[in-house]
């Protein structure tokens, strides 16, 4: 997520924010109403009402850089990560099947535990 207007980044993968932490942002949408996402700086997410506040550093002691979505918005980049990872998901099994066939139900059962996906039909 980039603020073109500043060119502030909220969140890049990292040790604690990879594509397997994406129902995170379903805790924002749907459950707790936050998340965090990262160290140094330590990035959160939280709902206010219907807008998701993206802080960059939630502990930064000068404030810090903030970008505000819409929920509606959050919530359609959230179902198109999930259908895109769904998607490679699928892609990959079709590989499996094609390049390691005695292990291509347990790469694509892997590859979805790791993503956290329900497996492809």
């Amino acid at each position: 997520m980039t603020d073109n207007a500043t060119d502030t980044v909220f969140v890049e993968p990292g040790c604690c924010s990879g594509l397997e932490t994406w129902r995170d942002w379903l805790e924002v949408l749907d459950g707790t109403g936050c998340s965090y996402f990262g160290h140094d700086p330590s990035s959160m997410a939280e709902r206010v009402g219907d807008t998701v506040r993206l802080t960059l550093d939630a502990h930064a002691k000068d404030g810090s850089p903030v970008i505000e979505l819409p929920v509606d918005q959050v919530r359609m980049l959230v179902t198109g990560a999930q259908q895109d990872l769904q998607d490679f998901l699928s892609l990959a099994g079709t590989w499996a099947e094609q390049h390691l066939p005695a292990h291509a139900a347990a790469v694509t059962a892997a590859l979805a535990r790791a993503l956290d996906l329900g497996p492809t039909q």
